[in-house]
């Protein structure tokens, strides 16, 4: 299994990255919520990072990770692929 995260905008975002995940390299980045048998609630920490919890416990379970600007320009491949 492939062990990746990223931080990336969501759809509609002013900016703010959240953490993303994926499992297979033929799956898109998903968020980090959309995996539950990984995530851990967030702090409670006004302005907090979405994910950094989730990322903390994967970064110490040995899990990679991708810098922004790899993973969306292999998210922009993979969509002109499957177009």
């Amino acid at each position: 299994m492939l062990r990746e995260m990223c931080w990336l905008p969501t759809l509609g975002s002013t900016g703010e990255k959240i953490l993303h995940l994926r499992t297979a390299a033929s799956e898109p980045w998903r968020p980090y919520k959309a995996f539950p048998q990984f995530a851990v609630p967030d702090y409670q920490v006004p302005g907090g990072s979405k994910g950094w919890a989730t990322y903390q416990k994967l970064m110490s379970a040995g899990w990679n990770l991708v810098p922004s600007s790899q993973a969306q320009s292999s998210s922009a491949g993979e969509q002109l692929k499957s177009a």
